[in-house]
């Protein structure tokens, strides 16, 4: 979230530079564009029309990408094929080839932008409301969403772009993946739940033959 808030503005920035017509000089350069957002615009909150939606947005992102690469993961591990699968370092290790990672990643990459959409597009209105004649329409989250909706709809307002879009998510999203699953690999993080699982119940047996070795002991000398 950090990060975020520090880089937000320079995301207003090129999102003005990006869609200023041409023949109209508004901006005319990186330190020109902060300039006038500064100075016409209210200051410092002037950078941050549309910092709420970016925060909501971040949850079903974040939240669905990880948690549906982890459950493909997961599923292809227990009852895939093998020819999906490689072996580590120790013979109980499995993982997931780096083409099959890539499209998971992939995968989850495509059903975490299509949930959070929406509110990127709301962001984006946010932002370039000033250079629009009707600003008072996007002054908020939900009256700019549902300004979108009335105006345009769901397939030409909401998620107008999203194939564009797609063709950059989805192999950005999958090589992050797939590059976080080598490098557990490498570091030797990634080991099967199932060696984990199996110290505490030998641990437990041997308690219970070291318990029961010592009764036969114990009563001897009670009697």
């Amino acid at each position: 979230m950090a990060a975020v808030i520090l880089t937000y503005p320079l995301d207003m920035v090129r999102v003005r530079l990006m869609f200023q017509v041409k023949g109209e000089h508004l901006y005319e350069g990186i330190w020109h564009t902060f300039r006038t957002i500064w100075a016409r615009e209210g200051g410092i909150l002037a950078f941050y029309r549309g910092f709420v939606p970016t925060l909501i947005g971040m949850v079903p992102y974040s939240g669905l990408s990880f948690f549906t690469f982890d459950t493909l993961k997961q599923l292809l591990l227990e009852s895939g094929p093998r020819i999906l699968l490689q072996h580590g370092r120790h013979d109980d290790d499995r993982a997931l080839r780096a083409p099959v990672n890539l499209v998971l990643g992939g995968v989850a990459g495509a059903i975490a932008q299509t949930v959070s959409y929406p509110l990127d597009v709301t962001r984006r209105r946010m932002q370039l409301a000033v250079l629009t004649s009707n600003a008072e329409k996007f002054s908020g989250c939900v009256r700019t969403l549902l300004t979108v909706y009335r105006t345009d709809g769901v397939k030409h307002g909401l998620y107008r772009g999203i194939s564009v879009n797609y063709l950059r998510v989805i192999p950005q999203v999958a090589m992050s993946f797939c590059v976080y699953e080598m490098c557990k690999q490498l570091l030797g993080m990634d080991h099967p739940a199932s060696q984990n699982s199996q110290k505490p119940t030998q641990n437990s047996q041997q308690n219970m033959q070291t318990s029961n070795s010592q009764n036969p002991a114990q009563s001897s000398k009670l009697s």
